[in-house]
């Protein structure tokens, strides 16, 4: 049987990794969809793409009803944290009230809805986590996700959520950083840096998530899955990993706590994932964080 499968905020470095993944995939049909122009359209113009504003009730209705996508994986959303502190309507609109539209349209049509989550519903005490750990977000962006997971939960049509930590990766066309690269990058020009040491997380490679995602869908994957890697770090830690590979001055890089920094939005100290779960029943493996290193050394250097 072919899968048709749609995938909202093609764009987005989650969204890029899944149409890299997915159009060579056999038995299936690959849907792109983005707000805007396709910017994979030179890369992959074999792949079908449709715009879609999530937030539009009656767009989101009606390409659901005209594409007839078996499956739908929702990458598109707000993830700025600290934007989603100091926007709150707008974070709500595009995390939660988007999440609406589409369960209740997936619910009409029998579409699975697989849908990706974050560590941020969590408090940051307990880490690393499983996928029945009790929620508790600590800022507005983890308060909006989890108020969607809930609508996803509550949903009468097939659903799976993928829940995941710090994802880092390269893409065409996309504007931000990452850990790898901001670390990387700023050694390279002899830019001293200030790297928390005491924020935990299980960093989690782009084509790992979009691996993930692949794997619920494909196997019609019901319930919620923790999709990460499984070494727990913090960004220091990750930073001197970073300086390792590419042999640079680890002189450079700072170890500071969390309470040195002033941002909008608090972030959860301790959350990283234990990923079991995932890995038994989806036959999910992902890559260490020295392999995301490499990927992304060859996707990025040309030297």
């Amino acid at each position: 049987m072919t899968n048709r499968i749609l995938v909202t905020g093609s764009n987005g470095l989650l969204g890029q990794k899944l149409v890299a993944l997915l159009h060579a995939q056999p038995q299936t049909e690959l849907i792109a969809s983005s707000r805007g122009t396709n910017k994979l359209a030179a890369l992959y113009p074999q792949v079908r793409f449709v715009p879609l504003d999530v937030t539009d009730r009656a767009q989101v209705q009606a390409v659901l009803a005209a594409e007839r996508p078996t499956h739908l994986i929702h990458t598109a959303a707000m993830t700025n944290v600290d934007e989603c502190e100091l926007n709150r309507e707008d974070c709500w609109h595009q995390n939660v009230t988007a999440v609406e539209y589409l369960v209740e349209a997936c619910a009409q049509q029998g579409i699975h809805l697989t849908h990706v989550s974050t560590d941020f519903i969590f408090s940051g005490e307990a880490g690393p986590l499983a996928e029945d750990a009790v929620p508790g977000p600590v800022n507005f962006y983890g308060q909006s996700k989890l108020a969607a997971e809930q609508i996803v939960q509550a949903s009468p049509a097939p659903w799976a959520i993928v829940r995941t930590v710090l994802v880092y990766g390269t893409a065409h066309d996309y504007g931000r950083t990452n850990i790898v690269l901001w670390v990387r990058d700023s050694l390279r020009a002899g830019k001293a840096i200030k790297v928390v040491d005491d924020q935990f997380r299980t960093p989690t490679l782009a084509e790992d998530l979009a691996q993930g995602c692949w794997l619920v869908a494909r196997q019609h994957a019901t319930g919620i899955y923790h999709i990460s890697s499984s070494e727990l770090l913090t960004p220091y830690e990750m930073a001197l990993q970073v300086a390792d590979y590419f042999h640079l001055d680890k002189a450079l890089i700072s170890r500071v706590d969390a309470s040195s920094f002033s941002q909008p939005a608090r972030r959860p100290l301790r959350t990283g994932f234990l990923i079991a779960k995932a890995q038994q029943e989806l036959g999910y493996q992902p890559h260490s964080f020295q392999e995301g290193i490499a990927l992304l050394a060859r996707q990025t250097d040309t030297r």
